[in-house]
């Protein structure tokens, strides 16, 4: 962006999937830059494989179609269920399941640092 950019974001090892793509890259980054931009958001990216997946497509359409973020409670509920609504079954299942591994590493550094 002309006068601007955001952080460059450098990956852990592996490889990136569609997955990867969307919680690493998409939901910090580009969900917060385009909030901060509005509507004269526009997204571009290079055409990789990840960046087209049914995941990341549906994730970039939801951003998308916001216009402002919520500023009344009604809003901001109105807007909680409907990414609640949106969040994939698995994706909540997931992190219930991880949860015990979760408090586990919590309590084993003492509420330290987790390093993930």
């Amino acid at each position: 962006m002309l006068g601007s950019r955001t952080d460059l974001h450098i990956f852990d090892a592996g490889s990136v999937n569609g997955t990867r793509y969307c919680n690493e890259i998409l939901l910090p980054y580009v969900r917060l830059f385009r909030g901060a931009m509005g509507l004269q958001f526009l997204f571009m990216d290079d055409n990789a494989p990840c960046h087209h997946t049914v995941a990341a497509e549906q994730l970039l359409e939801r951003l998308a179609a916001r216009t402002l973020p919520p500023v009344t409670i009604r809003e901001l509920r109105l807007a909680l269920q409907d990414e609640w609504a949106a969040m994939p079954q698995q994706l909540i299942d997931t992190l219930i399941l991880s949860m015990g591994r979760r408090c586990e590493t919590c309590l084993a550094v003492r509420g330290e640092h987790i390093p993930y």
